[in-house]
């Protein structure tokens, strides 16, 4: 993680796209006849909001490099719904087109995604990521390792709704609306540590309501993991950055070990339940998680209902063991 830089760009960035084209109307609820809303969010807010929909300012990723083992990230500003309606709109668009039956897709079935064009044209959309994680508890004398799961409530969330992901997982968004925190945390550990204290431990989102932005090193969890960090029992590492082929939503995907005795005085009352979803530890007995094993490996990938970011961090770190569980 160290090896990544992250650049800022002050200033509006412009989109040739945002979810309010003619191409999307097919994909957007009327809110009265021959009349639909006109971004997918409103039409959400309105019919069937859930418990967590707020329009937060999040990073925008508008372009990334990586070579010879360093990448370099650039950002802007943007809000979380220039995601939604976007990434959701044409994830409906096409899930619709599959359900009609039709062998194969054509771009004429897909008006919006053919609109969209490029996924990779960071500029042409607002693309914001999330960061997802895999929280490997590693048994250092054994070179073995657990994990958690998270199934995503739908009355609660308003993507990957009813799908299994790895914990923690979240946007990569500031803590609140200020200015200062607009670079205190911009930072892809410090999102990560927020993210493990609100969905492992259960502590309260940072929402925006605190006027004072948060103090990373006098916050103990945080002091915690950075000194950890410092003595090789905890590495956090980037496996990439992925986008979904359906919604062409885009993740940082990221892995973090952390040594068993680490984890056993940090982690050691772990929610079941949080504002998301339900805390997967496993089948009964175990009570560290689900063991990090070809077999469970292949059957989350293969056979239960993963969200695309939680199965793409399992199969890069399943590939990656022998590196994320060196002592």
């Amino acid at each position: 993680m160290a090896a990544i830089t992250l650049k800022w760009i002050d200033g509006p960035q412009r989109v040739a796209v945002d979810g309010s084209e003619p191409e999307a109307f097919a994909a957007r609820p009327l809110r009265a006849p021959g009349s639909a809303y006109d971004r997918y969010t409103s039409a959400v807010r309105y019919i069937d909001p859930p418990s967590l929909f707020e329009n937060r300012p999040s990073y925008r990723l508008l372009d990334l490099h990586w070579a010879n083992g360093q990448g370099e990230m650039t950002f802007g500003l943007a809000n979380y719904f220039d995601k939604l309606d976007v990434s959701e709109a044409v994830g409906h668009e096409t899930a619709a087109a599959m359900i009609k039956g039709q062998t194969g897709l054509s771009w004429e079935e897909l008006p919006f995604r053919a609109f969209i064009g490029d996924p990779f044209g960071f500029h042409r959309r607002a693309v914001i990521p999330a960061i997802t994680t895999l929280m490997l508890r590693r048994r250092r004398t054994h070179g073995t390792a657990t994990f958690l799961l998270h199934w995503r409530d739908p009355a609660k969330v308003a993507t990957a709704s009813g799908l299994y992901d790895v914990i923690p997982a979240g946007e990569f968004q500031p803590s609140s609306m200020a200015p200062w925190d607009l670079s205190n945390d911009f930072d892809l550990w410090r999102n990560i540590v927020r993210e493990l204290s609100e969905e492992l431990l259960g502590t309260p989102e940072h929402d925006g309501s605190r006027s004072a932005p948060i103090d990373y090193e006098a916050w103990p969890l945080y002091r915690a993991l950075e000194r950890a960090r410092g003595e090789g029992k905890v590495s956090v590492y980037c496996l990439g950055v992925a986008l979904d082929a359906l919604t062409l939503a885009t993740t940082i995907m990221t892995a973090l070990v952390i040594d068993d005795d680490v984890f056993d005085d940090l982690l050691a009352d772990v929610v079941t339940a949080n504002s998301e979803g339900v805390t997967v530890f496993g089948e009964a007995g175990q009570q560290h998680g689900i063991p990090f094993t070809d077999q469970n490996v292949n059957r989350l990938l293969r056979s239960e209902p993963m969200a695309s970011p939680g199965a793409g961090c399992i199969s890069l770190a399943w590939r990656y063991r022998a590196l994320l569980l060196s002592s």
